[in-house]
């Protein structure tokens, strides 16, 4: 009976605890959330095996409720803390149970007790980090143990000779400036808008503890051949031996033994390759020895594949796997949870996104500027899912942040090397703080010659202009080219496949599965009725691509992401937009389906009925006076659907005159949206705020926006139909309060009028007065056109040599050979010969061969004191 009484007094002791805890941590509201959020609890915080590719059953799972602070940054170690934090959830996320941001003069501090299993004592102990967001220093009972750079690899640390009986303690400092430092931290921001994110600050993967002998194995690189495996296996100490084993369901393939630190080859008979269609894995057995004696034993696994690029029975440069043309359908996967922003709620739900990806008939993912924990990847290895890996983005320009940059990328290569589906690795993306692309480039092909090297994802390629295409993906592996909504192809350039890196973007709105009903935007957008025939009306032309020679597509994108509304499901993971087995047949003509839907692909059908339909009662609604910000929001795009624009345009100003400074980049869609003319509310915002809205849209879109209204409203009318004498100084007056958009407007507007109308009285004057005020916004062709126009039409030294310096500033957006032999014209025109034929000689050199004949008769010319003109 005392026995009996003293276990019921243990298990009411056990659940008070767990209660206690739960009480000490509660999820924070968010707009949505997955279904898996609900399976999160302290005592169950992500409790699977974290590194699937190296094994050992002595392991100790630190994820649950630690102590934080968030303190200065040079502060010390707090002495007391502010609450608890559900570790691994990224501090600013609804399942942190914190949701704060942590500013870039701010700390995070972490702390926890531990004590070690009884299989760990008498062992070395390693603590993980899975990832900790950006800089960490680790503490281990008051003494620093170790400290890491890096936002996004996996990390240990030897905690052995720290450790004391009983209780430990672990404290963790971290700083993360997001995106106000020189860290990668890809498309997280302090401020999220539009393509831009909620910032993931401090751990956000798993935190474990490993039981090693003194001599144990501390990694593996496995590179697959064809019908081989070369494989190196790393220790803490040398003169160790290691055998390993191949086995396919228990049974043994192939054995080689070798020196640790040594690669080795080992041939598999009858290889049987991984695929999307057969996604086959080995298990591997590694026992390291010193002669006869075990030291340690691990188990990995891996998949036999060959990824190249080779010409098909037509000549076209195609992906192959394993000796086959495969075409990559692919969508661009950002690794973005509602509740959990960097990290998953649950493994079921990591698995989920790579499972419904597949069940919609696509077999390959994009991993955009992130990397994913451990488990993500093994989930792609076992289910068959190919995946293209980005780099997360050099943080700025600076010597110090491209240090930064090699040096991650360094560790991620090393720390993804072994996953089979991996079958690319991708370094820049759409020109983001891109530099020395050749080096870097090359630099990855010559670390890892396994996979396809994409140096340059999303260039925008001109096919009529005259320069070098090779340029834009010079020693890549890939052409590839972002189109939205698209499709499109890439230019053929010998050696390299061709790739669509992204396109799509189709906004379809699902309500109340949206994380800001008020600002959710896409590329372009569409209701939920017409997705399905958007859909495969796109699909059927990218199919023509393909026939043309196009190797895979990375459709954005499968999830919505935040106020990103253009995924397949929504960013809860609770609604498709277009039903499973649509799609997949839609997707089918490109690639069939690669496996049946899964058992437990559970996902809800979009509502596609017309929100339209509610046009008129809401229009109504707004005439009697109803101002709501949301119901103007849906009832603005609704008028324009219905072509009514006039009630539109009313519904639209009433919206923006709610809107406050600064502005979302989405709030700034939406006033661009409906500024057509000078006397629209919105234009006065821009105007006034023009930095700002460039700084949130990108470019000079807020400049180019205000000089086209400018242009159509105040100066147009003037200089088309009969009116042969325009009245300039009228137009310069009307336009005078409008500030520098308006007078680079009316200079580029009186320049190309007086070119195109041949008065050379007036041309060369305008011009020189435009290119000295605006030569930094007028583009290289631009500047060529009204450089070679003055050659053309005038004689006088004078104004020859003006116009060849703006042909030089043309020449510093790029030394293209039509440029330079403009340029070497004016010199010759104006009697500067020597510097003529000198400039004539670069261009020739530098000219395609079907142009270098024009270049070579007019250095002739040139040289045999002939004119050119």
């Amino acid at each position: 009976m005392k026995k009996c009484r003293l276990i019921f007094t243990v298990l009411l002791f056990l659940q008070t605890a767990v209660a206690y805890a739960q009480q000490a941590w509660q999820m924070q509201p968010t707009p949505i959330k997955t279904r898996w959020a609900a399976n999160v609890s302290p005592d169950n915080t992500l409790p699977d095996y974290p590194r699937p590719q190296l094994q050992r059953p002595q392991w100790q799972n630190l994820n649950g409720l630690w102590d934080y602070a968030i303190t200065p940054k040079d502060a010390p170690k707090p002495s007391s803390f502010q609450g608890k934090i559900l570790v691994p959830f990224p501090l600013e996320s609804a399942l942190s149970g914190v949701k704060k941001p942590l500013m870039p003069n701010q700390q995070l501090w972490y702390s926890r007790s531990f004590q070690l299993n009884e299989d760990n004592k008498g062992k070395h102990t390693l603590l993980h980090f899975g990832a900790v967001d950006w800089q960490a220093t680790v503490f281990i009972n008051g003494k620093k143990a170790g400290d890491h750079t890096g936002g996004y690899q996996a990390f240990t640390l030897d905690i052995t000779s720290f450790l004391k009986p009983g209780n430990n303690n672990i404290t963790v400092a971290v700083f993360d400036p997001t995106d106000q430092g020189i860290n990668p931290h890809g498309k997280q921001v302090l401020q999220p808008q539009g393509i831009l994110y909620t910032a993931s600050s401090g751990i956000w993967q798993t935190v474990w503890l490993e039981s090693v002998p003194e001599v144990y194995i501390t990694d593996l690189k496995m590179t697959p051949g064809d019908s081989s495996l070369t494989i190196q296996v790393n220790a803490s100490k040398s003169n160790c031996t290691a055998t390993i084993t191949l086995l396919d369901k228990g049974n043994v393939v192939a054995t080689a033994t070798t020196p640790s630190g040594n690669e080795t080859t080992i041939a598999i008979p009858a290889a049987h390759q991984w695929s999307p269609e057969d996604p086959f894995l080995y298990d591997i057995n590694i026992k390291l020895k010193n002669n006869d004696q075990l030291l340690d034993e691990v188990n990995s696994y891996t998949g036999i594949r060959t990824v190249a690029i080779k010409k098909d029975e037509n000549g076209q440069e195609r992906i192959f796997l394993n000796g086959k043309y495969t075409y990559n359908l692919g969508v661009l996967d950002q690794g973005f949870w509602p509740d959990g922003l960097y990290t998953a709620p649950t493994d079921e739900a990591l698995r989920f996104d790579i499972e419904a990806i597949k069940s919609m008939g696509f077999n390959t993912i994009r991993k955009h500027i992130k990397l994913e924990p451990a488990r993500w990847y093994y989930h792609c290895d076992k289910l068959g899912m190919l995946v293209w890996q980005d780099m997360v983005t050099c943080g700025d320009d600076t010597p110090a942040a491209k240090k930064e940059f090699e040096k991650e990328n360094q560790e991620n290569i090393a720390l993804l090397h072994n996953y089979p589906s991996i079958i690319c690795w991708v370094l820049f993306n759409e020109g983001w703080a891109r530099y020395d692309q050749q080096r870097l480039t090359e630099w990855m092909k010559s670390t890892d010659p396994s996979r396809i090297i994409n140096g340059h994802t999303g260039e925008n390629y001109d096919r009529r202009a005259s320069q070098n295409p090779n340029e834009k993906w010079i020693a890549s592996d890939l052409t590839d080219v972002h189109e939205y909504p698209g499709p499109g192809i890439a230019p053929a350039l010998p050696g390299k496949a061709r790739v669509l890196g992204e396109w799509g973007g189709v906004q379809v709105r699902v309500r109340n599965h949206q994380w800001n009903p008020s600002d959710g935007w896409g590329y372009v957008s569409v209701l939920p009725a017409q997705f399905a025939s958007k859909y495969a009306f796109m699909i059927k032309h990218l199919k023509i691509y393909e026939e043309e020679g196009l190797s895979g597509s990375i459709y954005t994108e499968p999830f919505d992401v935040e106020t990103e509304e253009n995924g397949l499901i929504t960013y809860d993971r609770a609604i498709i937009k277009i039903p499973v087995q649509k799609i997949r047949e839609i997707n089918s003509r490109l690639l069939p389906a690669t496996a049946t839907l899964a058992a437990d692909f559970k996902i809800a059908d979009m509502d596609t009925s017309n929100p339209d339909n509610r046009y008129t009662a809401m229009l109504q609604d707004f005439k009697s006076g109803k101002r709501d910000t949301n119901f103007l929001k849906e009832l603005a795009p609704m008028a324009l659907r219905q072509n009514d624009a006039t009630n539109a345009k009313e519904v639209a100003n009433a919206y923006i005159s709610q809107l406050t400074a600064p502005y979302t980049r989405n709030q700034w869609n939406f006033i661009f949206t409906y500024t057509g003319n000078t006397n629209d509310r919105g234009f006065g915002i821009i105007n006034k705020y023009r930095d700002a809205a460039n700084r949130a849209l990108g470019g000079r879109q807020a400049d180019i926006k205000l000089m086209n209204i400018i242009y159509s409203d105040k100066i147009a009318p003037y200089i088309t139909g009969t009116n042969e004498n325009p009245d300039w100084s009228g137009m310069a007056a009307s336009i005078k309060s409008f500030g520098e958009p308006g007078e680079e407007i009316y200079l580029r507007a009186k320049t190309i009028y007086h070119m195109n109308n041949k008065e050379w009285k007036h041309f060369a004057s305008t011009a020189d007065k435009y290119v000295q005020q605006f030569s930094a916004t007028i583009s290289a062709a631009d500047l060529n056109k009204f450089a070679w126009t003055v050659f053309t039409g005038y004689t006088d030294t004078t104004t020859l040599l003006a116009a060849a310096t703006w042909s030089k500033l043309s020449m510093k957006q790029g030394e293209i050979p039509a440029y330079m032999d403009t340029h070497a014209n004016l010199l010759y025109k104006a009697g500067k010969k020597s510097a003529a034929i000198a400039m004539e000689e670069r261009a020739l050199k530098m000219a395609a061969p079907e142009e270098k004949k024009n270049y070579e008769d007019t250095l002739t010319k040139m040289k045999n004191n002939q004119q050119t003109w």
